[in-house]
């Protein structure tokens, strides 16, 4: 689907379904409500204060203790980039669940940084680090918190109201690209983050995690790689799920569109998810199957809530073309 089609129907705010209007904001979405969602720790004021990074912040160097993750199919956010951490207590590993999940032990962090290159074509030019989020697990509650990096990028602090600041860069194709980037609010973190009312990991999943990485100059399973490093339990590999990179054009279109659609669409629309996405009874999770899943007879409705940037709810400012093109492209198939 070319630009110009996206123009126009970028102005055709259609939703996937009615909505009651005192719960519209004036640009057309759901006001979110207040969770209140337990909280088991007191985080921080600065991000100094986890001794994440080693050496100079903004270089991003995790410290021994923090262990990069890589994703196979990831959520969307403005076109950022984004570094993934693990850590989890000495003598403690995150265990394989029955049912394909990842149960993490107290004391669990996660971090995920976001930044941009200032031009995509030459990284020697520099980044501009916007946040930092933390998830934190401890009492068995998971808690969730963002750090703003000053402008010496020397410093995170913690801010849990969220801001618009403005972010401009050039793209791989050597073409300026600008927007007022969204800092969501801890509430509006929990919106995505919950499971059946409480706080949860999104992105890494068992099946997520399961992919080749680089690690020390070797391609190997990056699960593999967690447990020759002690911090995940020993099970066999060749057993676990997967779900594809949907930028692989190698791959199915149905396994793409779907992969897509698990990383933007599924931490609201599952059985499990934030009660108002749940009433429009979809379910967008990779391993659901389609005559489950709601989207079948559906697809106009699911292609226009994209278009109209309803999905992702939360954290865009900008139209996913390449990603938007792809899910239309899979519903088109159907």
């Amino acid at each position: 689907m070319n630009k110009t089609v996206f123009f126009i129907i970028g102005f055709v705010f259609i939703m996937i379904c009615a909505c009651n209007p005192d719960r519209i904001r004036p640009n057309g979405r759901l006001t979110i409500p207040d969770f209140n969602f337990p909280e088991t720790i007191v985080f921080e004021q600065n991000l100094s204060a986890y001794n994440i990074f080693e050496g100079n912040a903004a270089d991003l160097i995790p410290a021994s203790d923090f262990h990069l993750v890589e994703l196979s199919s990831i959520l969307f956010t403005d076109y950022s980039h984004k570094q993934r951490l693990i850590k989890v207590p000495a003598g403690t590993k995150m265990t394989k669940q029955n049912d394909g999940t990842i149960d993490y032990p107290d004391g669990t962090i996660m971090t995920k940084t976001f930044f941009y290159q200032n031009d995509e074509r030459d990284s020697s030019l520099g980044k501009r680090i916007i946040e930092t989020r933390l998830e934190i697990k401890e009492n068995g509650i998971w808690n969730i918190a963002t750090y703003l990096w000053n402008q010496s990028q020397t410093e995170a602090t913690l801010s849990l109201d969220g801001l618009d600041t403005q972010v401009n860069w050039v793209n791989a194709a050597g073409i300026p690209r600008s927007t007022l980037y969204h800092v969501p609010s801890q509430n509006e973190c929990m919106t995505c983050h919950q499971s059946d009312s409480e706080i949860s990991p999104i992105g890494p999943s068992l099946r997520n995690l399961n992919r080749l990485v680089e690690r020390n100059g070797t391609n190997l399973n990056q699960l593999t790689h967690l447990q020759s490093i002690g911090i995940l339990d020993d099970f066999d590999i060749t057993q676990a799920s997967r779900i594809v990179n949907y930028n692989d054009p190698t791959a199915s279109l149905s396994d793409r569109g779907r992969a897509y659609m698990d990383m933007n669409c599924a931490h609201c629309h599952n059985p499990d998810g934030w009660d108002y996405a749940t009433e429009r009874q979809f379910d967008f999770r990779y391993e659901t199957s389609l005559a489950q899943s709601g989207i079948l007879f559906e697809e106009d409705k699911i292609s226009n809530a994209l278009l109209d940037g309803e999905m992702p709810f939360i954290g865009t400012t900008l139209l996913d073309e390449e990603g938007v093109s792809l899910v239309i492209e899979y519903l088109d198939s159907l």
